[in-house]
Formats: structure tokens, C-alpha cells, sequence
């Protein structure tokens, strides 16, 4: 039975006041999925949250990196429009951590920086991490950013992914602290996309391989610039001719965050 977008809960709508006047504004359909179980692979990880997840196949992205380096991976998708983590629990999401059996899922709601927006993305982490756990997985939390016109929130975004997944001694994958090192190196970098909150396919591709390097535990400064996936219908994903840039950012992200890194 294929998963459906269903309609935010009312709780959840004031936690993320902030961030839905944005994602109303972006004109991007739900992912459709089927529920069924992932194959084998070397990695399979659940991806669950929202339209940063699904713009640009954020999780094929990963996959294709993935390939590229001579490994296999399966990955399952649950990400709809301007959903949060408690929303995805009062949608079942247990049965289908349960029925996955992922390594890894991979958690992410929207930046999350105010404090009360913290203790939900904490609260509501700890409870998805009892199933992923009783699946025999591991969680983790994809740190997103902030709009285009809170650059100065990257801070607040960062400690409360980080919050979320110390609360569960769990991995953290920090993408938009990548974003941050990334412009360090070249402030011309075209990472959000034309709305001001959703991931350009560059913005897409450095979350993308920050999430390779944290989960596959392997340094991205000597990977190339382009990535052709083994699988035809996967993206290509190319990091551009700032590549040693970006390579180079993922890993003092990588670096700075110190925690949670996924071993072999």
C-alpha cells in the first residue's frame, strides 16, 4: 500500500509557523513511495521529513555518490509538504520504521531555531528513536538552514540538530554547517534556490555528499567532481568547478561537529 500526503496536525502547525509561509510558496509535489521493506545493500537508510528532503531527490543524490564509489545502497523516502516529525508520527510512520528495518533513518523537519522549536524537534526525535532502534537501526539528524533572510540563524539551526540527536546518542549530519564552510571558501556559491528556502542542485548535492560522509565514514576531499550513479535512472550529481571547495567544506563541517559519525 503506496504512503499519502495527509494533512498537517494542528499541534503541529504552530511549532513551525516559521518556516510554512516559505514552504506554501513553493510550488513542489509530495513524494509517493511504496511501504515496502528495503533490499539488501551495504547501507539501506530511511529518509523522513519534508520538501527539503525531496527537492532535488536528496536521497538519490546520496545514492548516486554512493555508486560512484563503489558501493550499494538502498534508500526508502517518506518526505510531503510542510510536514514535521510529529506529523509523520501521527501518520504511522512507526509501521513503516518497523516494516524498513533501515541501518539508518535519516530525520529532518524545518530549521527549528527558536527555543521552543528546539524542545519539539528534541521531543519528538526521542520518540521516533525508540522504533528506529527496535528495528535495529540507528537515527540520525540532517541539519537543514534557515531562509535566505535568517543567515544569521545558521547558529540556532545547528544547536538544535545537534540537541536532537545528543538527546538519542545519535548521528548527526550536519549539511547546513557544510552550506556555511562552503561559503567560507566562495561567498558567490549558489546554494539556495530561487525561492530562498529550498536547496539549488548544488545546495542539494553538498547535503547530499555531507550525508555520504557521515554515513559511510569516508573522506570526501579525494572524491571527484562528478559522480555517474551504476543505475541509470539516478541523477547525476556534480559538485561544479568549485568542487575542492565544497569537498573540502564537507569535511571541516564534518570536522567541527565531532559527533555522531557513522562506523563501519
Amino acid at each position: 500500500m503506496s504512503r499519502t500526503a495527509k494533512h498537517r496536525s494542528i499541534g503541529s502547525a504552530i511549532c513551525i509557523l516559521l518556516v510554512v509561509p516559505v514552504l506554501l510558496a513553493c510550488n513542489k509535489d509530495p513524494v509517493d513511495v511504496e511501504d515496502d521493506p528495503l533490499p539488501d545493500a551495504d547501507l539501506r537508510v530511511l529518509f523522513i521529513g519534508n520538501s527539503l528532503t525531496y527537492t532535488n531527490r536528496l536521497p538519490d543524490m546520496v545514492k548516486t555518490i554512493a555508486e560512484a564509489t563503489g558501493h550499494t545502497m538502498a534508500v526508502g523516502m517518506v518526505a510531503l509538504p510542510n510536514v514535521s516529525l510529529e506529523d509523520h508520527w501521527l501518520n504511522g510512520i512507526e509501521q513503516t520504521i518497523l516494516s524498513d528495518k533501515a541501518d539508518v533513518v535519516v530525520m529532518q523537519q524545518g530549521p527549528s531555531s527558536l527555543p521552543q522549536n528546539q524542545e519539539y524537534l528534541r521531543a519528538w526525535t526521542e520518540i521516533l528513536a525508540d522504533p528506529i532502534r527496535a528495528a535495529g537501526g540507528e537515527p540520525a539528524l540532517c541539519m537543514v538552514w534557515p531562509d535566505i533572510t535568517r543567515v544569521d540563524a545558521f547558529g540556532a539551526v545547528y544547536q538544535s540538530y545537534l540537541g536532537a540527536a545528543n538527546a538519542v546518542n545519535g548521528i548527526l549530519i550536519p549539511a547546513g554547517l557544510a552550506w556555511v564552510h562552503s561559503w567560507e571558501l566562495d561567498p558567490e556559491l549558489q546554494l539556495y534556490g530561487s525561492d530562498g528556502f529550498h536547496p539549488s542542485d548544488l545546495g542539494t548535492a553538498v547535503a547530499a555528499l555531507t550525508i555520504f560522509r557521515v554515513l559511510f565514514n569516508e573522506d570526501v576531499s579525494i572524491l571527484p567532481d562528478r559522480f555517474v550513479p551504476v543505475t541509470p535512472s539516478l541523477p547525476i550529481v556534480d559538485l561544479g568547478p568549485r568542487a575542492p571547495f565544497i569537498r573540502q567544506a564537507v569535511e571541516t563541517a564534518v570536522e567541527a561537529a565531532g559527533v555522531g559519525i557513522r562506523t563501519k
